[in-house]
């Protein structure tokens, strides 16, 4: 089976995201699979064309129809010994020569010129695929577009759309249709939402198959709530909807190996490990270097759907437990002056640490005790599954991903992963808090069990791999 997969970033490529991770991982475990073959499209972004660790060999180049206009396209190709998987990039230095990724006021023609372009390049190459497999706005285009003018080369292949993130629709102005699509008038029915067009909304409907991120995100998002305007359309297409918990790169997550940190471990060795990556840990952000005060970490966005509000409501209450709080990201200036004074005030209790750093951040899940992800709304999350993988113990609310991969911990039978909870109030999340604690605290050996679930469980992406492939099946016909 040949899988076209679409995205607008893969790491080690380029990532600004969870989507990034994503798109690096999930191709790779599908060329694992049986008679699998994926070829990857991206974007050839100017900050790519820096990277000499990336070898590239130019395909192609031609010009295509973008409505009244001609774009050029420059197709390359990702030297690589793997027979696979085949990393394509498409190369206009209009669209892509950019100092940001994404925010650009013309990112609606950018992305649709990569839409129709990764189409174009199918048949320049010659490859007839049998899935195309599209992730988020950016790419929400492609079943559009190959419904329109690719039925007679390209439509016997079938079409998945995921849903990473639906806050992030992928909105224009109804001229776009005509002007920018060159689309005829009977696929304004297919983009129109509201006073504009939608992407995400063409892609619900023009797709064969409707995925997201988790099972719990599978039915949160047909609810108004998390839906951000399109519920009504999601659940008349949930026929075609489901849900596909997300896996993380062990092999460059993995506390036996890690260089960042202090002392590598396992699910046998974790005591000795932790402990040691604890210390260093507290050492490095200039916290009293204590075993017994158990430590609270945080890698996260400081934005409104990450759960801040209630953090910021307890935080005064917080900082009078015998705790230590690591936060590391950026985001909301309110967020990060209200936690700035915090840290001024409780300089050996709470460390802010306003950066992106992925040292860091390894650094944080190997060292802490305790991982907080109290979101609002999670599509799925890799933080949650990082600190377990990592032997830190998430307290996490029952939203989307969250719910669906932290089991509560039992300390009377042992089963288990985490602390969870349900309401998105502060004091919910304080008592999931102060639960976890008591068990950290007075049952050393439940807590050890607790750790020793997350760090032998299967986070990895082979089972959602075979979960997808699965899926392709069934749309050809073959399960």
């Amino acid at each position: 089976m040949k899988i076209v997969f679409a995205s607008s970033e893969a790491a080690p490529y380029i990532k600004t995201g969870g989507l990034g991770d994503v798109a690096q991982a999930l191709p790779l475990a599908l060329s694992k699979q049986p008679n699998c073959e994926v070829l990857l499209f991206l974007p050839y972004y100017g900050q790519m064309k820096q990277k000499a660790e990336f070898p590239v060999e130019k395909i192609a180049e031609f010009e295509m129809p973008l409505a009244w206009r001609r774009a050029y396209v420059g197709l390359y190709r990702v030297k690589s010994a793997r027979r696979k998987e085949r990393v394509y990039l498409i190369d206009n230095e209009y669209y892509f020569n950019r100092n940001t990724i994404y925010g650009s006021e013309d990112d609606g023609e950018r992305f649709a010129y990569f839409s129709k372009a990764i189409l174009e390049s199918l048949l320049h190459l010659g490859e007839t695929p049998d899935i195309i497999h599209c992730n988020d706005w950016q790419t929400a285009l492609v079943p559009v577009l190959l419904h329109a003018f690719y039925q007679e080369s390209l439509g016997s292949a079938k079409t998945v759309f995921t849903i990473h993130n639906i806050e992030y629709q992928g909105w224009t102005h109804p001229y776009f249709l005509g002007e920018v699509l060159g689309l005829p008038d009977e696929y304004d029915s297919v983009l129109h939402f509201h006073d504009g067009l939608n992407f995400m909304k063409g892609a619900i409907l023009s797709c064969d198959a409707l995925t997201t991120v988790s099972r719990t995100y599978a039915q949160e998002i047909c609810e108004p709530y998390f839906a951000h305007g399109l519920s009504d359309i999601i659940r008349e297409h949930s026929f075609k909807l489901s849900g596909i918990v997300n896996g993380i790169d062990l092999a460059s997550n993995d506390p036996k190996t890690d260089p960042k940190i202090a002392q590598n471990y396992d699910a046998k060795t974790f005591a000795e490990g932790k402990a040691a990556c604890k210390a260093a840990l507290q050492q490095e952000l200039g916290l009293p270097v204590r075993p017994d005060v158990p430590v609270i970490g945080m890698v996260s966005r400081l934005v409104s759907h990450k759960g801040l509000d209630i953090l910021v409501e307890a935080i005064d209450e917080l900082m009078n437990w015998d705790v230590q709080i690591v936060i590391l990201g950026t985001g909301d200036p309110d967020y990060e002056d209200r936690f700035r004074e915090t840290a001024y005030r409780h300089p050996d209790r709470f460390s802010l640490n306003l950066l992106f750093n992925p040292s860091l951040s390894s650094k944080i899940y190997a060292g802490s005790d305790l991982y907080l992800m109290p979101s609002k709304s999670e599509p799925c999350g890799l933080s949650q599954l990082l600190a377990m993988h990592y032997g830190t113990i998430p307290v996490v609310h029952e939203t989307g991903g969250l719910k669906d991969t932290v089991v509560p911990y039992n300390p009377v039978t042992g089963e288990g992963l985490g602390f969870t909870f349900q309401t998105f109030w502060k004091e919910d999340m304080l008592w999931a808090l102060r639960r976890a604690l008591e068990v950290y605290g007075g049952n050393p050996q439940a807590w050890k069990k607790a750790i020793r679930n997350g760090m032998t469980t299967d986070f990895s992406w082979a089972k959602p791999a075979k979960e997808y492939s699965a899926l392709y099946n069934r749309l050809k016909g073959n399960g």
